[in-house]
């Protein structure tokens, strides 16, 4: 079975979300089913389509989180003494010199990837590249875009 790596934020915010399926939006789709269903014939009910589809949407999300919650590692970057190397975890500044402008990320596990709040996959290319790198290095790579070259100018590593 494949481990799936999470941070300790994007561990808590999955639980987060996890709760908020089962405590607030399953309940939510089941009273909408059943006001759907009050109002007669379900074969031309568009309210009650809607309803079953959010819900089958729910708890595929639900049996997502806990199968991917139940196999997940949880790494605590701020426990990592890796000296300014990059790692699972790691917060990187970086230069991005055909931009001519400096970039933060954190590079986190598939699952809580989000580029646009600076959270980079593992397995994304850049990610990929960034691994195993250290501060001050320049580093070039083969981005959707075309290829991009950055400069490392700081590693950290809080939680």
């Amino acid at each position: 079975m494949q481990r799936v790596l999470l941070t300790a934020k994007g561990a808590e915010r999955l639980r987060a979300e996890l709760k908020k399926l089962k405590s607030v939006d399953r309940p939510k789709v089941i009273s909408a089913i059943a006001e759907a269903r009050s109002h007669g014939d379900l074969s031309e009910n568009a309210e009650y389509d809607a309803a079953k589809e959010q819900q089958g949407f729910i708890e595929g999300r639900i049996k997502e989180l806990e199968s991917q919650l139940s196999i997940a590692e949880v790494i605590d970057p701020s426990k990592l003494n890796a000296g300014g190397k990059v790692v699972f975890g790691a917060q990187v500044k970086l230069y991005d010199e055909q931009a001519d402008k400096e970039v933060s990320y954190q590079v986190v596990g598939d699952l809580e990837a989000d580029i646009s709040n600076g959270l980079i996959s593992l397995s994304s290319p850049i990610g990929k590249a960034l691994i195993g790198k250290f501060e001050g290095d320049d580093f070039t790579f083969d981005a959707p875009s075309g290829e991009k070259t950055y400069e490392i100018l700081e590693v950290g590593y809080d939680a």
